[in-house]
């Protein structure tokens, strides 16, 4: 046991900006990510839930992580219960154990967590004696359901709008039963879903017939909030230190959601109306950045899309320190934008064509041609010996085998320009290749679409690796289609998946058997294409998107026709912004 405290004490010595409190008279919270130190504390989103917690002088927000390494070894060893970060208490000493999940890959380190802190993994077994469970995060407003068994409630939407409001109910609330709890959070605040109050109905043929509530009181609907104005929000990482990913650097959120409005993006669409941070704003919290680290890691959907991001980049590089983008556009890369990610030290660019053709690039509505992926990489290669890294998805909805080899020849192409680009300078960078099956995601207009058979999926797998092992000086990596099996089953199930998660847990992370000794037929939720007018498991979540805008969006794929990226404010088409002109700050036009 002294040798976990003292793990977790080193660790809190290397860090900057962790926060440690009194429990007295405070609601305590034990503010959970589902995998490893290193990957959860290079979330922006979990970091700022954090900040949002622990500046409220009534509540103890501490971290807990799934453990690694000899950290695991430690307790495997010890048999002592999971510990937080902060002061080494037990999960069950809270009094909310309050996830924060961003991937479904992460659901069975859910399930681990809550077993390693010896609470039941099921809502419906645990009583006053344990603490309440919740999730929050991105996945959980696409689709819920195959955490609900595990959960007593979730919060949906962005954390920023809603947080105190959610904290000052539960501290209100007093000393009531759990049932009697749980019922004044659901009816008093419209992003709060209680699965144990719900119940989901099925058809005949096994399609979901609706969620009905328990109770006529109860809403219809679960409404997931959104935050307007950017410029109001934490926008930065608080909390640093050597033992992260990115640990080197702050994290700034330049912008939310995307208005590309590429058909296969979930982020695209649940974070919709997109939104940027005004100039301003945006250089003050860069310049106190740069005065306490010297790094800067620029976050957001589309980054070179912001408003006055050159201004921003200049800003870092003339102040002598170095910044990261997470995510390039090829149309909105320029000279100046490269020359400024030279100076500040960047060895390489990515770039998301996604698919190999035009006609496929029209079916996901990227909005890039061939011509203008061409002028990018012209343009990083003349400006130094960039890698380049590449990123495309197989699988996706109309794709045949020409669209596949579409990617080789593209590639071919991207090679020539940086080989004529860069002779003068006589080096060049290389290209990598990282290729993701397609997932359906709900709230898209692909989310009628399945995913493609594995067997199919590892076909042209083997086929790409062949052909770019002929062009020299490209490497490709390539994930595992069984895994994209399983995230589809975790994004497009409903409450049937929960039994096979549980079992997978049960057997040690083994979906192989757990997906065949399931009841039900995980191929139902996989390969199984929605009919339009089909209920979806997650329809009773209300984004404030018209599905009828994704039926539209899912028809003009099947024509391989584009729409128009987001005009914010000045149209109707998908429901977000009612009124034109109605949205105002911080949003970008």
């Amino acid at each position: 046991m002294q040798a976990l405290i003292s793990l977790y004490r080193n660790r809190l010595a290397r860090e900057k900006g962790a926060v440690k409190k009194d429990w007295g008279g405070r609601l305590a919270v034990a503010l959970a990510y589902p995998n490893h130190y290193r990957v959860g504390m290079s979330n922006l989103g979990f970091q700022v839930v954090y900040h949002l917690l622990n500046r409220r002088d009534d509540v103890a927000a501490e971290r807990v992580f799934l453990p690694e390494g000899r950290e695991m070894s430690l307790y495997l060893q010890s048999g002592r219960p999971l510990l937080s970060l902060e002061t080494q208490r037990p999960l069950e000493a809270f009094h909310i154990i309050a996830f924060s999940i961003s991937f479904e890959t992460d659901y069975l380190h859910v399930l681990k967590i809550l077993e390693m802190g010896r609470i039941p993994l099921l809502a419906k077994e645990r009583d006053e004696t344990h603490p309440l469970v919740m999730a929050g995060g991105v996945t959980t407003f696409l689709n819920p359901e195959p955490l609900a068994p595990f959960m007593d409630l979730f919060l949906l939407g962005e954390a920023e709008g809603q947080l105190d409001a959610f904290v000052e109910r539960i501290r209100d609330a007093g000393h009531r039963s759990r049932e009697s709890l749980l019922m004044e959070m659901a009816l008093g605040l419209e992003s709060v879903y209680v699965p144990a109050l719900y119940r989901p109905r099925y058809l005949k043929d096994g399609t979901p017939g609706g969620m009905d509530p328990l109770d006529s009181r109860l809403p219809p609907k679960i409404k997931a909030p959104r935050f307007q104005s950017l410029d109001a929000m934490v926008s930065r990482s608080l909390v640093t230190g050597p033992d992260m990913e990115f640990g080197d650097r702050i994290l700034v959120e330049v912008g939310r959601g995307c208005g590309r409005s590429c058909r296969f993006c979930a982020a695209g669409y649940v974070y919709r109306p997109p939104r940027s941070r005004s100039p301003e704003v945006l250089k003050k919290t860069v310049q106190e950045a740069i005065s306490s680290c010297g790094r800067v890691g620029l976050m957001g959907a589309a980054v070179s899309d912001v408003p006055g991001i050159l201004q921003i980049t200049r800003l870092v590089v003339d102040a002598g320190a170095g910044f990261s983008i997470s995510s390039l556009r090829a149309d909105t890369l320029d000279d100046e934008l490269v020359a400024h990610l030279d100076r500040a030290g960047q060895k390489s660019i990515a770039l998301a064509p996604e698919a190999g053709t035009e006609r496929l690039r029209r079916v996901i509505n990227k909005h890039l041609t061939e011509e203008q992926i061409a002028k990018a990489v012209q343009t990083v290669a003349r400006r130094g010996a960039f890698n380049l890294k590449l990123y495309f998805l197989l699988g996706l909805p109309t794709e045949t085998m020409q669209d596949v080899e579409g990617i080789v020849k593209l590639v071919k192409k991207i090679r020539h320009h940086m080989v004529k680009a860069s002779a003068r300078r006589g080096t060049m960078g290389r290209i990598r290749l990282s290729v993701n099956c397609f997932v359906p995601k709900p709230f898209t207009p692909f989310q009628w679409f399945p995913l493609e058979e594995v067997s199919s999926l590892k076909s042209k797998q083997k086929w790409l690796k062949k052909a770019v092992e002929t062009l020299g000086g490209v490497n490709v990596s390539l994930d595992v289609p069984k895994w994209a099996y399983v995230q589809a089953l975790l994004s497009m199930g409903d409450r049937r998946v929960a039994p096979i998660l549980l079992n997978a847990h049960r057997l040690n992370g083994n979906w192989k058997t757990a997906l065949r000794a399931s009841e039900t037929n995980p191929d139902f939720f996989v390969y199984r294409p929605r009919e339009l007018d089909e209920i979806l498991p997650w329809d009773f979540i209300d984004h404030g998107i018209d599905k009828s805008h994704l039926m539209r969006e899912y028809g003009l794929a099947l024509r391989g026709t584009e729409s128009e990226p987001c005009r914010v404010g000045e149209c109707k088409r998908c429901g977000v912004c009612p009124d034109p002109g109605g949205v105002q700050g911080g949003v970008s036009r």
